[in-house]
């Protein structure tokens, strides 16, 4: 059977993140690939109905994208510019 592979609906320029959010991810032993692969699927994991439609609204307008995952029960941010020239992983506390 083969694999399917997301959809990469934009580009995510240069990847960074905090030392909290990789704290987070290596203690849970959560792949950052795996949520930046959502993420750039148009996945975008715990947010309100009305954050997914902005969501889906700023990749026509070009605005910025913000994912929202659970990891360990501690929410953790995924932000790629309006540019498309940077993601973020972060903590919300780290904004």
């Amino acid at each position: 059977m083969k694999k399917l592979t997301p959809v990469r609906r934009f580009p995510l320029g240069s990847v960074v993140s905090t030392p909290g959010a990789l704290h987070l991810l290596t203690s849970h032993k959560v792949s950052a690939f795996a949520l930046l692969a959502l993420h750039q699927s148009g996945q975008w994991g715990d947010v309100p109905p009305d954050d997914a439609r902005a969501n889906d609204q700023a990749l026509i307008v070009g605005a910025r994208v913000l994912s929202a995952y659970l990891v360990g029960g501690a929410r953790l941010w995924i932000i790629t510019e309006a540019d498309r020239s940077v993601t973020t992983m972060l903590l919300p506390e780290e904004y």
